[in-house]
Parts: structure tokens; C-alpha cells; sequence
């Protein structure tokens, strides 16, 4: 799920008005990028503690892509079709990886 809303966020940000935005297309991307690279680092280190953090980073960086989105739409960079599918796949990220943590928290730390 993480890899299909980085590629349509990089479909997105490719479009004439928005990707004019230099700025807001970094960032945008930057977000999409950080929240799969943040659950694929964490998943490698060593310690639950550590995938935790890394899980919370991957969390916050969906919120705040989620905020860029809002930017978007209301520059009218994104139709509302896309805004709402990619803000409903934003916040289903967001359950997973608050899901994942909340498992993470019931398993004996190694």
C-alpha cells in the first residue's frame, strides 16, 4: 500500500499545474517516499525498539503527506477524486501502521 500511493503521488505531482509547485511536489513526494523507507529500515534493525521508532516515523510521515495533500486540493493542483482517494489511502496507511505498532507493543521485545 505504501509503494502504490508513492507511484500515484508521483503520477500526481507529474501533472502541468502541479508539478509547476517545485516546492510542495518535493515535499509531497519526499512524504510518500520517507513512509516506506521508514517501515523497510525499521524492519531490518535489530531491536523492537528500533522498528517501533521507525514504524512512528513512517506514521508521521503519512500524516504530514496528508497535509501536503490538503495544500494540493485546495490549490486545485488535484481533482477531488483524487484528493479523496488519496486522502482515504493516507488514512488506511495510517490504521495499518498504528495496527502494527499496537501488535509490536504486545510482543515480547527481543
Amino acid at each position: 500500500k505504501a509503494r502504490a500511493i508513492t507511484n500515484e503521488i508521483y503520477r500526481v505531482t507529474r501533472l502541468s499545474t502541479f508539478s509547476l509547485d517545485r516546492y510542495l511536489v518535493r515535499q509531497t513526494r519526499r512524504c510518500a517516499v520517507s513512509i516506506r523507507a521508514n517501515i523497510a529500515e525499521g524492519f531490518e534493525r535489530t531491536t523492537s525498539a528500533e522498528y517501533d521508532h521507525f514504524l512512528g516515523i513512517a506514521k508521521g510521515s503519512c500524516s504530514e503527506l496528508r497535509s501536503h495533500l490538503y495544500i494540493a486540493f485546495d490549490q486545485k493542483y488535484v481533482s477531488s477524486e483524487e484528493f479523496e482517494d488519496l486522502m482515504a489511502r493516507g488514512l488506511e496507511i495510517g490504521r495499518m501502521l498504528r495496527g502494527l505498532m499496537n501488535s509490536q507493543k504486545r510482543k515480547p521485545k527481543f
